[in-house]
């Protein structure tokens, strides 16, 4: 990575002021207040785990709320806050979210080599807090989706260093908390590191089986949340949604072509995500847009599918802006965040209920974005295989001796030519 004065990037990786780290605290620090001061509980989406895990506590069954959409681990983990009074839960959740984030921001800029201390990383995260929606949205709901946006990028962190184990241990972790990493079991499939895999697929399984003994209904989450999120039938939960299978029957497409669109630009995107694998070109940026591409083609097809389940993304390819040829260096990435914008109002979509169409357009267009810039490049042939340092040396001083058997020998020059 360049340093130089007339470069951009060099400019944004080096160190930054105490004055932009201050103005940074400072508004993570009024967005943290601002939501222990209207929210009770930590949020909103915090506050359904938690009441699952006080109705497990009394005895029931915590798949008796349809909109605990969590694994049993997920109740283990919630069960210390029954014992926490609200007061402090409204102060200890949006700590928690906005620490998750701000650790899933420095994962995805230490991926793409990025210094820590740099201007990129302070002014990174600072955009996205004032000027991407999401981001005080999730800290606002006390989400869950927060444990994805920082196990993400610290688990791709550990993968590009080649700690494909570590790595496949960390998202299996957030996915014993919450689902939504899923999908990047195809980044380990198409990377070959089965180990990973394997331990990916292997804590969330044992984590589950294990805390699905301790409920009074262990099959809840197969009986109840999984019928559920396959059928989208919740009212509630559809005005919210952003995948197209959502999105286009508000506006009178039949409901199973929708369903049919949402599916054929997954199974798109799925292959756009192979075809970056396959290119094999610019390590961590690699690992990032191929992750996310896959984690895009679920949200299009995934019931349901939120507004801040970008930031499980978009912060992982923001990081990679000082890198050539990363997706962010192009305009359209950045018009695609446009409806995310805080603060505009857009016309005829004013109203809460109908936010989704903004963070459908958003979906679809980042999702299309990353797409096409992963095909770029896909023809040409790939780069030569490195040659071993010994085998190397040997080629050198051999190949000039064979070639020097085979060309004639010069007549010896005429004295004073080239004098």
């Amino acid at each position: 990575m360049s340093e130089r004065k007339s470069d951009i990037s060099g400019w944004l990786v080096r160190r930054a002021t105490w004055h932009l780290w201050g103005a940074l605290g400072v508004v993570l620090a009024a967005l943290v207040a601002r939501t222990a001061r209207v929210t009770s509980g930590g949020g909103m989406d915090n506050a359904i785990v938690v009441r699952a895990a006080r109705v497990w506590w009394a005895g029931g069954s915590p798949y008796d709320d349809s909109h605990f959409l969590y694994l049993p681990g997920a109740v283990l983990a919630a069960a210390p806050q029954v014992l926490l009074p609200r007061d402090v839960l409204c102060v200890l959740v949006p700590l928690a979210v906005t620490g998750c984030l701000v650790g899933g921001w420095a994962c995805a800029v230490r991926l793409h080599g990025v210094p820590l201390r740099s201007r990129f990383a302070a002014l990174g995260l600072l955009g996205l807090a004032v000027g991407f929606a999401p981001f005080a949205h999730l800290v606002l709901l006390g989400n869950w989706t927060a444990t994805a946006a920082l196990a993400l990028p610290l688990g791709l962190l550990l993968a590009g260093r080649g700690r494909w184990v570590a790595a496949g241990a960390v998202i299996g972790a957030a996915v014993a908390l919450k689902p939504l990493l899923a999908p990047v079991a195809l980044v380990f499939v198409f990377a070959g590191r089965w180990r990973g895999l394997g331990v990916l697929v292997g804590v969330p399984v044992v984590a589950s089986a294990g805390a699905a003994l301790l409920l009074p209904d262990p099959a809840g989450f197969f009986t109840r949340t999984l019928p559920f999120l396959l059928s989208g039938d919740d009212g509630f939960v559809r005005l919210y949604e952003a995948s197209p299978g959502a999105v286009l029957p508000r506006v009178g497409v039949p409901g199973v072509l929708a369903g049919g669109i949402g599916m054929v630009l997954a199974a798109a995107g799925v292959g756009c995500a192979w075809w970056r694998w396959r290119r094999g070109d610019g390590g961590a940026v690699r690992l990032a847009e191929t992750a996310a591409m896959v984690m895009l083609s679920a949200f299009l097809v995934a019931r349901p599918s939120y507004d801040h389940y970008l930031l499980v993304v978009v912060p992982l390819l923001v990081a990679g802006l000082p890198c050539a040829g990363a997706v962010a260096r192009g305009p359209w990435f950045w018009l695609a965040l446009v409806p995310q914008l805080p603060g505009v109002s857009w016309p005829f979509l004013e109203t809460v209920q109908r936010r989704a169409f903004r963070d459908a357009v958003t979906l679809c267009a980042a999702a299309v974005t990353l797409g096409a810039h992963c095909r770029r490049g896909l023809s040409s042939p790939p780069p030569p295989l490195p040659v071993p340092s010994s085998r190397g040396s040997a080629l050198e001083h051999s190949a000039p001796s064979r070639s020097a058997e085979r060309r004639p020998r010069a007549a010896p020059e005429a004295p004073g030519v080239g004098e």
